[in-house]
């Protein structure tokens, strides 16, 4: 089963799971999970071949939605699910296929189509880290030049054991199943209960034109936008994002 970081134990009402995106992990969405923590249980996820979570010889969405759905099992009840690019397709997956799991879904700055941007180059850097000489972050983080951006290098650089001197993404299964991550499954059901595509204002992720297949699986969907926020919108402005998830729950609650 994946690892897991529960924040709210034994707060009343329906709980909410969240599922990182694509190299990330539950640590990064600490800070926002404790701060939403404060009125309902909070469960952050590490996603298969990512954090502390086991590898596998596959990425493709049908099992991150069966990976989902084995912890809410776990967990007992229904939830409410976040997800997030990655985690995002994985929540729909997860809605379309086992909408028995969860009551509301928040898709995080992501539609259910396939994308053709690339996310190999970044594979490749953290591939060419020569970790037998790294004894500290900073060793490793002078070997990232490839990566142009200092907040994506920082944000690769928290899978890095140091101590381990490993990665804690799988990252040779990620790389081969690319284009699975970068594409969604076909799907003929619905999921006819609430769901928010909250986007960044300035991404391009989730565009006008993609409305009418968000609207075909999702029909109760729901559009909002974070202003001067692109596709990380919850790390670029973290407290904006909180309050609109937590609206969102709050008026449906």
């Amino acid at each position: 089963m994946l690892n897991y970081i529960r924040h709210g134990e034994g707060q009343g009402g329906p709980g909410l799971l969240i599922a990182h995106g694509l190299y990330g992990s539950a640590r990064n969405w600490g800070v926002i999970s404790k701060r939403l923590s404060d009125t309902r249980q909070v469960v952050a996820v590490d996603m298969r071949n990512h954090g502390d979570s086991p590898w596998f010889d596959s990425h493709g969405y049908p099992e991150m939605a069966s990976d989902l759905a084995e912890v809410i099992e776990h967990l007992g009840g229904t939830w409410d699910v976040l997800g997030h690019s990655m985690g995002g397709k994985a929540s729909m997956a997860l809605a379309l296929s086992h909408p028995e799991n969860l009551r509301r879904l928040i898709v995080a700055d992501i539609a259910p189509v396939s994308y053709d941007h690339a996310q190999t180059q970044f594979i490749e850097a953290m591939k060419s880290v020569d970790l037998s000489r790294v004894e500290k972050r900073s060793d490793a983080l002078a070997q990232l030049e490839a990566i142009d951006d200092p907040q994506l290098r920082a944000f690769f650089l928290q899978s890095l054991d140091v101590q381990g001197r490993r990665w804690r993404l799988n990252l040779d299964v990620l790389a081969r199943d690319m284009p699975k991550i970068l594409s969604f499954p076909s799907f003929e059901t619905q999921f006819d209960g609430p769901v928010l595509f909250l986007s960044g204002a300035e991404s391009h992720y989730v565009t006008p034109e993609y409305r009418s297949e968000i609207k075909r699986l999702f029909p109760k969907a729901q559009f909002a936008k974070i202003p001067g926020t692109g596709h990380w919108l919850h790390a670029e402005k973290p407290r904006e994002f909180e309050a609109a998830v937590r609206h969102y729950l709050d008026m449906l609650a």
